[in-house]
Order: structure tokens, then C-alpha cells, then sequence
């Protein structure tokens, strides 16, 4: 079969560089195509297997073809994101996130995460501070780096995200430090898992719009898991951050700050204004991307026709459209 043109409509594919290195990428690749409803946005990681891709297409294929569900807010507050860089940059970065009290910062290790946390107190010394650790790190070294860190700072922290991969690592940890527990790659990585259990692990759910299937996905995992919800970004461009916007607008609760400030950390967005922070809030509204910026980041022809097989070999794949729309 070829590329579904009459779904993915407009299709394009961008390359936009980050400001910093982040998560191990200096580009970020994306897909951006144009429904019923208005653009969205297919943006998986280009390591991700097609089975991980597959749940993130659910989600551009509901935003670009259904309506928002209904919205409390009308703007929604955002932290600012610290990558992993040298203490004297920090300060560079945060001023990227106009008006944020709320800084969750990468860390690897205790030493270089402990300057980044100093740096970024010398900055904002009000700030809430979180930890986000992408679960890289063992039991033994989650217990050994968080006692190093309540030593020396005490208990400031909001919450650490994800220190530990494993669901029963995070459930014992959960019972020896005194912080609140973040899970994101727990849930997005364990969907078909018993997530009413997921208070024994942690304390709040991180869900993000892409990699959970969607709006309708991540309410239905928010209803079974009964915590408090962060909706953070998966790095994506305007388009992608105006429906994790909306999905983070659409519950009536919001106890924290939200990750979707990270277009501060691309070059640039393509959509203007620019998803970014303004006073520590982002208006909710749907994106137009810019045919300029479209033209600036337009990746190469080779990277189109990845994208276009990579979509149409989950499109055509077993199991996807069964029971949807589309089938």
C-alpha cells in the first residue's frame, strides 16, 4: 500500500536542532500532517520500535480527526526543564522559561546534579525543584544518591521522577526516602499493566499526550490510577504542545506545574507566537504551524520517505485500525 495521503494530509516532516544536547539528540525529528479538527503532530523517537510508535500515532490520528474534550482553563502553568549542562549555563537556560517557579532538573548522579540544583537556586532561590532521572538508576544507587541529596539539601524537593526503571525497585524506595515519587516511563512503558496498583510505586503520574494513545487513553489511565497528574511534553514542536495543552486544560485538577515548557530548548518552534512560557503560564489554543519555518526545518527527502514507510508500515500493520475509525 502506499503512504494514506487522504488521511495524512499536508504531511510534513522537520528537523529542528536543539539549543542543548537533550536526551542524547542535537535534532529532533518530527511529523506534523493536517486533519478534520486542524494539524497534528507524530513525533516518536527514531529508536522507538513500531509497536511504541503505534500507540503515539493513536494520538495524532485522534487530535488531527476529534474534537478537544471540554476545557476548566484557559492557560495552564508550566515548569522550566534543566538538561544536563555545565552550572555556569544554568542560568542561560532558565531565562528560556519566562517566569517559572518550578525547575525539574536532569540528573545522572549526585556530584553533578547537586551543582545544577545549587546553580539553579543561585537563579531562583524560591523555586521549587524537581528531579528527573529517567529511571537510570539501580535500588542500591536510588537509596545511596537521594540520601546524598536529602544530606545535603533536605527534603526541597517537589518530587523525583522515575529513579528507578523497575515498578518493584520504586515500590521499596518508595517506603525508605522521604520524597513524593514521580512515575513517567513506568506508565508509558507498562500500559497494559494493573495501574489501580500504581500508588504502591509512586505518588504522582506523569502522562504525556503522545505516549499514552491520546486524550481519551490517558483520562481512562488517570481514572485507573488515582493519583495526581503532571502532563508533560514528549518534546514536540507547537503543534504537539498545543494538544498536551489541551489535554492538561481538559482535567479539572491540576495540583502542579506541567512539562510543557520544552520548546524553550529547541531552536525555535514553527508555529508564532511561540509555545512558550510567558510569566510561568502557556495559553491554550490550536496551532498553525508558519510556512517559513516550515521551509527553515524541512527535512531532507530521505527523512520523508523514513517518516512515510515508518507510519505506513503501523498503518498497514496487524491489530491497528481494528475497532477504530479508520478500519
Amino acid at each position: 500500500m502506499n503512504f494514506p495521503t487522504e488521511i495524512f494530509r499536508d504531511f510534513t516532516v522537520l528537523s529542528i536542532p536543539l539549543k542543548n544536547r537533550f536526551r542524547g539528540i542535537d535534532l529532533r525529528e518530527v511529523a506534523i500532517f493536517r486533519g478534520d479538527e486542524g494539524w497534528s503532530e507524530f513525533s516518536p523517537f527514531i529508536e522507538y520500535e513500531s509497536a511504541e510508535a503505534a500507540t503515539w500515532l493513536k494520538a495524532s490520528l485522534e487530535a488531527a480527526y476529534r474534537p478537544w474534550p471540554t476545557q476548566y482553563r484557559e492557560s495552564i502553568e508550566v515548569n522550566a526543564t534543566l538538561p544536563i549542562v555545565e552550572p555556569e549555563r544554568v542560568a542561560s537556560v532558565l531565562k528560556g522559561f519566562d517566569g517559572c517557579t518550578t525547575i525539574k532538573i536532569k540528573v545522572d548522579d549526585f556530584e553533578g546534579g547537586a551543582e545544577l540544583v545549587e546553580a539553579a537556586l543561585d537563579y531562583l532561590p524560591e523555586a521549587k525543584i524537581r528531579l528527573d532521572v529517567n529511571g537510570g538508576w539501580t535500588l542500591e544507587e536510588a537509596l545511596l544518591h537521594l540520601y546524598d541529596y536529602n544530606l545535603r539539601f533536605g527534603n526541597i524537593f517537589e518530587y523525583i521522577e522515575q529513579p528507578c526503571a523497575s515498578l518493584d525497585d520504586l515500590k521499596k524506595l518508595k517506603r525508605e526516602v522521604p520524597f513524593k515519587i514521580a512515575v513517567d516511563e513506568g506508565i508509558r512503558k507498562n500500559l497494559d499493566s494493573q495501574m489501580e496498583l500504581l500508588n504502591q510505586y509512586a505518588d504522582i503520574a506523569i502522562l504525556k499526550w503522545q505516549p499514552v494513545g491520546g486524550m481519551e487513553a490517558a483520562h481512562n489511565l488517570a481514572s485507573r490510577i488515582g493519583l495526581p497528574v503532571v502532563i508533560s511534553s514528549a518534546l514536540e514542536t507547537g503543534i504537539g504542545i498545543s494538544h498536551s495543552l489541551a489535554l492538561a486544560g481538559s482535567f479539572p485538577n491540576l495540583d502542579y506545574a506541567c512539562g510543557l515548557g520544552t520548546l524553550s530548548l529547541l531552536e525555535s518552534d514553527i508555529c508564532e507566537p511561540a509555545f512558550t512560557a510567558n510569566n510561568g503560564r502557556i495559553e491554550i489554543h490550536r496551532a498553525e504551524p508558519v510556512p517559513a519555518l516550515l521551509r527553515k526545518y524541512q527535512a531532507s527527502t530521505e527523512r520523508v520517505e523514513w517518516w512515510s514507510k515508518r507510519i505506513t508500515d503501523i498503518w498497514m500493520s496487524e491489530g491497528f485500525r481494528e475497532g477504530s475509525q479508520w478500519s
